[in-house]
């Protein structure tokens, strides 16, 4: 997919070629590592095909889902690291096969300087990310856990634009920060009352 349909800089198309002649490209496999916590951001990463979930980590390991990155988005979270040479507070992971353009962090500020709809998109990205952090929040301090984990996947559905997800019970425990046997007890409660379908790790909307 070409950067230009998937992103769009009406004031000036221009940026679009800088971008690509600044960026260097790379693919990453289903549930490979794109960005450890606590590594230092070298470039910042534009989804082009795919998508992108951001984790948070805590001293024990377990693991939370903080958002998506789907294409035509990257993430503020890199950008201000980057910017301020800091390490990643987050990790990011290929939620399947995905492509990404790296912009060096030396050539973001340029960018920033010459397109001011660059920094548009960035703030426009930062609202965005900001806005899903905050339901986030709400959903673990308010909703109850069943609650959570339905329109967990039913978000995750729509990322991948199918009914049916190819995920594990421990899978949904690590990204909702719980434990498998819970999620595993709600699923059942889900399917009994005929939410949804549960198959040999897979689980589909009804």
């Amino acid at each position: 997919m070409k950067l230009n349909e998937i992103i769009e800089f009406k004031s000036s198309p221009l940026i679009i070629k800088r971008l690509i002649d600044s960026g260097f490209p790379k693919t990453f496999k289903e549930g490979e590592v794109i960005l450890n916590e606590n590594a230092y951001i070298k470039a910042i990463p534009i989804v082009t095909v795919g998508s992108v979930r951001v984790m948070r980590t805590d001293e024990e390991g377990r693991e939370i889902l903080l958002y998506y990155i789907k294409a035509g988005e990257s993430c503020v979270m890199s950008f201000l690291g980057g910017l301020h040479h800091d390490t990643s507070k987050v990790k990011a992971i290929a939620e399947e096969e995905t492509q990404i353009l790296f912009i060096p962090i030396d050539k973001v500020g340029l960018l920033i300087k010459e397109f001011p709809e660059w920094l548009d998109y960035i703030f426009r990205l930062y609202h965005e990310r900001f806005e899903e952090l905050l339901d986030a929040v709400n959903a673990i301090a308010f909703k109850k856990l069943d609650e959570r984990l339905f329109n967990f996947i039913k978000k995750k559905c729509e990322l991948m634009n199918t009914n049916t997800l190819s995920v594990t019970h421990e899978q949904l425990a690590n990204e909702l920060g719980t434990a498998r046997v819970v999620v595993s007890r709600l699923l059942k409660q889900m399917e009994d009352v005929g939410l949804v379908k549960l198959g040999r790790n897979k689980i589909s909307l009804m």
